[in-house]
C-alpha cells in the first residue's frame, strides 16, 4: 500500500473540509505543514505578526462565511499565543480549527525548551482537543477534530510533534466533502410544548429578547411581534440580524443599551428570550413570566429564572409557533414602548454632532458619519469597551451589513485581526474598524500585517488617550481614574510611515471630509479621530450607587487638584447632562 507522509494527508483533509486559507506564524515545529501547504498550492498561508491575531482573525472568517476556519501555532510559546482568539471563537460559537504544533515526541515529558502541554492548555477553550502522535491516528484523529468544530460550533484544537507531522502514513483521505462535514440538522419542540408557550403567550403584555440565535429567523421573529403587539429589545448580539427592518424593535438593553430596551423588558407581563444568552441579571425583570428558546440546552435559565424552556432552533421553533398565536393584544403596551423608543433614539442622535471650531470633538459623530458614509453590505469590527457602544447605538444595520466584536469574551484588541480575517475572505468588501486606541496599540503590529497582505482595510481609531470604558466605571464606583491614560502619538502620520494612507481629524467640522476620504480609499486607510476624553456613556439603568459615585468623583477630584477635569467633563457632556437633569 502507498505510503504519503501525514503533513501532506493532514493539508489535502482541510482542503477537502473547504479551508482556503491558514492564519498562523511559522516556527520549525510546523515546517512539515507548511511546506505541505506551499507545495500542493491550495491554501493560502496568511502570515500575520501575532498568533492571537491570528485565532480572532480565522474566528472572523468563521464568523462571516460560517464555514470552517484554521489557525496554527508553532510550539510553545508560539501555540499559547493562540488562547485568548480562541477563547473568543469558541464562545462566538464558530468553527474554528487550531493546529498547535508540539516539540519532538521523544522530548516529551522531558522539560524539553519550549516543552508546553497543548491538550492541558486548550481543553477549557474548545470542544475537542487531542494530540496526534502516531500515524495510525491520521485522519482519523484530524477528521473528528473537524467534525466536532463543525457540528457543535466551537473550536476544535489538533496538537503533533513537528516529527510525527514528517513520518508516513498508510491513512487515506476522506471519501468526499460530504462525508467530512456534518450537514446541519433542525430541532424543534414537541407539540405539547409548544402549546404550553402560546398559551402563555397569548393574551399576555409580552417583550421579546432577542440575540444571535435569531441570524436565520427574522422574518418569523417579525412576525410573532406583529401577532402578540411585543416589542422586541435586542442583545448586542442580535443587533445585526434583528434591529432592521423591524417595527417592533426598541433598542438594546444592558450597560451599554437603551433605556427604551431596559424599561420595555421591566413593564412586560411575559418575557420571551430568543436565541440570546444576555448575561446581566440586572437588567432582567423580576417579576414576569419567561420563557426561553434556545438550540443550547445548559442556555436555558442560565440567566435568569424560567417557566418554560425549550430546546429548539429558533426560525424553525417559530414557525411551528405561529399558527397557535392568537393575536390578541390591542397594541397599546407596543405603542407606548415604541414612543420610548423614538424618544431614547431622538436624544442620542442629538449627542451626535458638533459645532465646527469648537475644537470639542464627540465620538458619537464619528460613529454616526461612519454609518451614513460606510458601503451598504459593509462589515464592522468594533473593540470593547467605548467602541462597542458607539458601534451598537450608532451604526444602522439594514440586513446586508455586518458587526462582529468580541461581544461574548471581551477582549481588548480584537477588531484589527478580526478585519483582517473578513477582508482575507472577502477581497472587495469593505471592511472598517472601530477601533480604541488602547486596542489598537495592544495588537499594533497586524498594521504591518495588514500592509503587507495589501488588505483595503479602513481602520478608524478613537483617540481620546484613556482606557475610556475603565476610567467611566471609575468614576461611578467614585474613584479617581489611574493608570488608564494613554500617551498616544499622532496614529494618521505612524500609518503614512509604514505606508498605510493616514488621515487625522482634530475638530468636528473635519469629521464628514476625513472619513470620507479613508473610505474612498483604495487601500488600507487609518483614520485617527482624537475625540474627548471625558465622554460619558450613561447606562439605561443609573443606580443610586452610580449616582452617589460620580458625585463621590467630583468631590475627590476637586479636593486632589484635579477640578479642570470636572469642568471639562461638563463641557464635553453637556447635551447628555441637560436631558438627564
Amino acid at each position: 500500500m502507498s505510503k504519503t507522509l501525514i503533513a501532506d494527508l493532514f493539508a489535502e483533509t482541510l482542503h477537502l473540509a473547504g479551508v482556503e486559507r491558514i492564519y498562523g506564524v511559522v516556527g520549525d515545529s510546523l515546517n512539515g505543514l507548511t511546506d505541505s501547504v506551499r507545495r500542493q498550492g491550495k491554501i493560502e498561508w496568511v502570515h500575520m505578526r501575532n498568533e492571537e491575531a491570528a485565532a480572532f482573525a480565522a474566528g472572523a472568517e468563521a464568523q462571516l462565511t460560517g464555514r470552517l476556519a484554521v489557525c496554527a501555532g508553532s510550539c510553545g510559546p508560539g501555540n499559547m499565543h493562540l488562547i485568548n482568539g480562541l477563547y473568543d471563537c469558541n464562545r462566538t460559537r464558530v468553527p474554528v480549527l487550531a493546529i498547535a504544533a508540539q516539540v519532538p515526541s521523544g522530548e516529551i515529558g522531558s522539560n524539553y525548551f519550549q516543552e508546553t502541554r497543548p491538550e492541558a492548555i486548550f481543553r477549557e477553550c474548545s470542544v475537542y482537543c487531542e494530540t496526534i502522535s502516531d500515524a495510525d491516528q491520521m485522519p482519523r484523529t484530524l477528521e473528528t477534530a473537524i467534525r466536532a468544530a463543525v457540528g457543535h460550533r466551537g473550536v476544535s484544537v489538533v496538537a503533533m510533534p513537528g516529527d510525527v507531522a514528517l513520518r508516513p502514513t498508510t491513512g487515506t483521505l476522506a471519501r468526499s466533502t460530504g462525508a467530512l462535514l456534518p450537514p446541519p440538522s433542525t430541532t424543534v419542540p414537541a407539540d405539547a410544548d409548544l402549546a404550553s408557550l402560546a398559551a402563555m403567550l397569548n393574551g399576555a403584555k409580552v417583550t421579546i429578547l432577542a440575540g444571535r440565535g435569531c441570524r436565520a429567523a427574522h422574518a418569523e421573529l417579525v412576525k410573532v411581534a406583529e401577532l402578540l403587539q411585543a416589542p422586541v429589545v435586542h442583545a448586542l448580539g442580535g443587533k445585526e440580524f434583528v434591529e432592521y427592518d423591524n417595527p417592533y424593535d426598541v433598542g438594546m438593553t444592558g450597560l451599554i443599551g437603551f433605556s427604551s430596551g431596559y424599561d420595555a423588558m421591566m413593564a412586560c407581563d411575559v418575557l420571551l428570550m430568543l436565541g440570546t444568552d444576555f448575561p446581566y441579571r440586572q437588567f432582567y425583570p423580576v417579576k414576569a413570566k419567561v420563557a426561553q428558546i434556545d438550540l443550547i440546552p445548559e442556555n436555558l435559565g442560565r440567566r435568569t429564572a424560567i417557566d418554560i424552556g425549550l430546546v429548539g432552533d429558533v426560525g424553525a421553533t417559530l414557525r411551528a409557533l405561529i399558527p397557535q398565536l392568537m393575536g390578541e393584544s390591542d397594541g397599546a403596551f407596543l405603542q407606548s414602548a415604541r414612543e420610548n423608543y423614538a424618544d431614547a433614539r431622538k436624544g442620542l442622535d442629538e449627542l451626535a454632532h458638533g459645532t465646527p471650531g469648537s475644537g470639542i470633538l464627540h465620538p458619537q459623530h464619528v460613529a454616526r458619519v461612519v454609518s451614513a458614509l460606510a458601503d451598504d453590505d459593509a462589515v464592522f469590527a468594533c473593540d470593547v469597551g467605548t467602541p462597542t457602544i458607539w458601534a451598537a447605538r450608532y451604526l444602522m444595520m439594514n440586513g446586508r451589513r455586518r458587526l462582529i466584536g468580541s461581544f461574548n469574551h471581551g477582549s481588548m484588541a480584537n477588531a484589527l485581526p478580526q478585519a483582517i480575517g473578513v477582508q482575507s475572505a472577502f477581497p472587495t468588501r469593505q471592511v472598517v474598524t472601530l477601533s480604541g486606541d488602547g486596542g489598537l496599540a495592544m495588537l499594533m503590529g497586524e498594521l504591518l500585517t495588514v500592509r503587507q497582505l495589501g488588505l483595503p482595510v479602513k481602520i478608524v481609531v478613537f483617540n481620546n488617550g484613556t482606557l475610556g470604558f475603565v476610567e467611566m466605571e471609575m468614576k461611578a464606583a467614585g474613584l479617581i481614574e489611574t493608570g488608564v491614560m494613554l500617551d498616544n502619538p499622532d496614529f494618521a502620520a505612524m500609518a503614512r510611515a509604514i505606508g498605510l494612507h493616514g488621515v487625522r481629524i482634530t475638530d468636528p467640522g473635519e469629521v464628514e471630509a476625513g472619513v470620507r476620504e479613508v473610505l474612498a480609499h483604495p487601500g488600507p486607510a487609518l483614520l485617527d479621530a482624537v475625540t474627548a476624553r471625558t465622554e460619558l456613556s450613561m447606562p439605561p439603568k443609573i443606580t443610586l450607587e452610580q449616582m452617589k459615585g460620580f458625585t463621590l468623583y467630583m468631590a475627590k477630584a476637586i479636593i486632589s487638584g484635579r477640578g479642570d477635569a470636572v469642568v471639562e467633563l461638563g463641557k464635553t457632556n453637556a447635551g447628555l447632562l441637560k436631558r438627564l437633569f
